[in-house]
């Protein structure tokens, strides 16, 4: 909670704190965003790249709310966060929102959308409430809108948002083994994993019913997300493919040599461990008074205070 809620104007702008550690970090307020969303962890990550050209983790703030369980959303009323790959262009920011300010993820994208997924209007926004959104606080939603307001004023065309269960370590994947949502978070992974060895964003194609990274294709992208994948026009660069390839075998063993577990009781979404503290010291209606211009009610409270994902 890095800012007061008097300290909120009607619009975020970059503050001169928020502009000084980007400095210390060798960014520029203009130079592009990139965003990870970790349902678990109950954490929100922002990216920008750095003098060396390469995206760097600029900070990571905590998760205030969201709702439904792990795995990706596919229905209205499902009260699921979505999971997957999302761009965000200026368009899609709204400065009016009823949650201070917020950005629409543009969930169903493509691929979703094709497999039948249906849904609207599924946000980061701030407060403390969730039916599918990821909530971060009036004070934290304030400072990340205006550093992608920045970044795309500055000529980015649209930010990547990649939205996760939870940080795809062999070991977390593991620990889910048995999950029917396996095969999905692999293929989430494997984006995760491009990003985590070359620290730039994935390109991002739909086919085969299924997302496919840094393939490029003789005819353009795939115009049916759910037809067999074109032949791509090679391979990316050999290092990136034998430490992708090494990964995948780690995990391969990994899944046989665990134990299956049982899967977390359904309590409805999560809370950062930070923010529970602050429920269970002020209460809901005084942790919305903290976190909210408008004193907008925390979602579930009980269901947030007993979060089966947090150790």
């Amino acid at each position: 909670m890095a800012m007061d809620l008097a300290s909120l104007a009607e619009a975020p702008q970059l503050s001169s704190k928020v502009k000084a550690e980007m400095a210390k970090k060798k960014m520029r307020p203009e130079s592009p965003v990139l965003v990870r969303i970790f349902k678990q962890e109950s954490e929100l990550e922002v990216w920008k790249v750095d003098a060396g050209g390469q995206y760097a983790l600029f900070k990571t703030y905590p998760m205030c709310r969201w709702s439904g369980k792990l795995g990706p959303k596919t229905k209205s009323g499902d009260r699921q966060a979505p999971e997957g790959f999302y761009h965000v262009s200026a368009g899609m920011l709204n400065p009016n929102s009823q949650y201070y300010v917020s950005f629409n993820l543009g969930y169903p994208n493509r691929l979703e959308s094709a497999l039948g997924y249906t849904g609207e209007a599924l946000m980061v926004h701030g407060a403390c409430s969730s039916s599918g959104c990821y909530a971060m606080t009036d004070q934290g939603v304030g400072e990340i809108y205006a550093i992608v307001q920045r970044a795309l004023e500055g000529g980015q065309q649209r930010f990547q948002v990649q939205a996760y269960p939870f940080r795809m370590t062999t070991q977390n994947m593991a620990r889910h083994r048995g999950d029917p949502n396996m095969p999905f978070w692999r293929m989430l992974k494997e984006g995760y994993d491009a990003f985590a060895f070359t620290r730039k964003q994935p390109k991002v194609s739909v086919c085969g019913g299924r997302y496919v990274f840094n393939k490029e294709f003789a005819d353009g992208e795939p115009s049916d997300p759910l037809a067999q994948c074109p032949a791509a026009l090679g391979e990316p660069a050999g290092d990136l493919v034998a430490k992708l390839g090494a990964e995948q075998r780690k995990l391969d063993a990994a899944l046989v040599g665990a134990a299956p577990v049982s899967g977390f009781a359904y309590m409805d979404g999560g809370m950062h461990a930070s923010f529970r503290t602050l429920l269970k010291q002020q209460g809901a209606k005084g942790m919305a008074a903290r976190i909210s211009r408008t004193k907008y009610p925390v979602s579930r409270p009980d269901a947030a205070l007993a979060d089966p994902y947090d150790d």
